[in-house]
């Protein structure tokens, strides 16, 4: 049996699945926990991988790296890290980001140049804020690279070694063109003031060096990249991930470029495209909600459960972060529609679950908007476990909804892209035990599933849209 590794860095943890490269089964795994913060000092990634990997790797050959996208790390020219990471969940850029957005001529300058309208989220923002309000730090910098590149980097031994990204990663930067397949050194030095030091764009498949044990290394990507990857999602799929964030992406054959902002114009891990929308607040709306109610997610799901479609008239506007799509970054959550006779646990478990599905549902809409042919939903992350989410998703999403089985898709997708590193193919091995394989044998359970009640998801989000707009503008 030939193996490879596939490594999660994620926001929450670090996760490594070895898998079988013939069939894609898994082998082992195993986890460890990242502090959750929106900075940390990247060490604590490298300690977390080492931890979840003791022991692991016995007999691997290749190994890749997908992991959280948008992320900040600034080198010195001694390779070593400068400050803190921003991760992608830090806002303080958002006003550098309106600034950027300002100073190109407006968002339609900036979804031609790149793809996609900065926001908070974007490495390119952050930049702007470190060279603003950290100069001294800001003079020490000599490079950036992004989690997954600094965790890649480290694996074939930092230092003298080259930083490597894939362009599915750097298209999250602000500074790398989908369409181009270059880098944007303008941008960059619009927002950093000076020219620094970027990672080598790897190729989908490209063996980018090696670790001290000699496996072989892929170019790893972004988390996003990386679940469509694993789940083999494939034209007419749409995923829609329920994670820290909400992520709502779809394979794609041509760039997008949408000037609304709403749509982030990303490429993908095989040579593709992968346009996304993504909101701030996810399955952490749920986990949240249930703690108000002194309840744990079982009994989350069977207070909404219980609730009628519309929860009564109760509108949760779930921006407990503040929020990425629609780009509100200092804005609070906020409840709708309050009356005496709707002010139940039910009800209110219920809206958190409409609440978060509305947004996600938003972002829907914006990929058909630019061309995405939308077939069924799958429906992934932690979140897509809640049998209340699983039941007012197709209302909701408007499309028919399957839910893979439970698995660490993102990871999949690394190894996945090792194993493709092995095969020298044109495209990823074909691997019997994934989403795509297990998704086509349950199209006919999907399509039976059908979209429910749709007057009932319409007037939701009708509800839904009028307290935004009435909160919002």
């Amino acid at each position: 049996m030939t193996l490879v590794a596939g490594i999660d860095s994620s926001t929450q943890s670090c996760k490594v699945v070895v898998c079988d490269t013939d069939t894609g089964a898994v082998v082992r795994q195993a986890r460890a926990p990242h502090p959750d913060t929106t900075e940390v000092d990247p060490g604590v990634w490298w300690d977390a991988w080492q931890e979840a990997s003791s022991g692991l790797l016995d007999g691997v050959r290749a190994l890749a790296v997908a992991g959280q996208q948008h992320g900040m790390v600034t080198l010195d020219d001694a390779g070593d890290v400068v400050r803190p990471a921003l991760l992608w969940n830090d806002t303080r850029s958002a006003h550098a980001a309106s600034d950027l957005v300002a100073e190109l001529g407006g968002a339609d300058a900036w979804a031609k140049a790149v793809g996609s309208v900065p926001v908070a989220s974007f490495t390119v923002t952050k930049l702007r804020w470190l060279a603003s309000h950290e100069p001294a730090l800001a003079d020490r910098v000599e490079r950036v690279l992004l989690p997954h590149d600094w965790l890649t980097w480290r694996l074939l031994g930092g230092d003298a070694a080259e930083p490597v990204t894939d362009r599915g990663d750097a298209s999250g930067t602000g500074y790398w063109s989908p369409s181009s397949g270059e880098y944007r050194d303008d941008l960059l030095r619009r927002a950093f003031g000076r020219q620094i030091g970027l990672p080598r764009v790897a190729g989908p498949a490209e063996t980018v060096g090696q670790t001290s044990d000699g496996i072989l290394v892929g170019p790893g990507t972004g988390d996003n990249m990386g679940a469509a990857l694993g789940l083999g999602a494939r034209d007419g799929d749409v995923v829609v991930s329920l994670g820290t964030s909400g992520t709502v992406f779809a394979v794609h054959p041509d760039a997008v470029a949408d000037p609304s902002g709403a749509v982030a114009g990303f490429a993908d891990a095989t040579g593709r495209y992968l346009p996304l929308v993504c909101t701030l607040n996810a399955a952490r709306v749920l986990s949240a909600a249930a703690g108000m109610l002194g309840a744990d997610l079982a009994s989350l799901d069977r207070l909404a459960l219980a609730a009628e479609p519309g929860a009564g008239g109760l509108v949760l506007l779930p921006y407990l972060d503040g929020e990425r799509t629609p780009n509100l970054p200092d804005v609070a959550g906020s409840l709708h529609g309050l009356r005496r006779a709707n002010m139940t646990p039910e009800n209110f478990a219920r809206a958190a679950v409409e609440g978060m599905l509305c947004g996600l549902a938003d972002g829907l809409d914006a990929l058909r908007d630019v061309g995405v042919r939308v077939r069924r939903i799958l429906l992934v992350g932690g979140g897509a476990r809640s049998e209340a989410v699983q039941a007012a998703a197709p209302v909701i999403l408007g499309a028919p909804v399957t839910v893979p089985g439970p698995g660490e898709y993102v990871a999949l997708g690394a190894a996945r892209q090792a194993a493709w590193v092995l095969a020298g193919t044109a495209e990823p091995p074909e691997w019997t035990v994934d989403a795509a394989s297990a998704l086509d044998a349950a199209d006919a359970a999907a399509a039976d599933t059908g979209v429910a009640d749709t007057g009932a998801g319409e007037a939701v989000r009708s509800r839904y849209t009028e307290a935004r707009r009435a909160a919002h503008g």
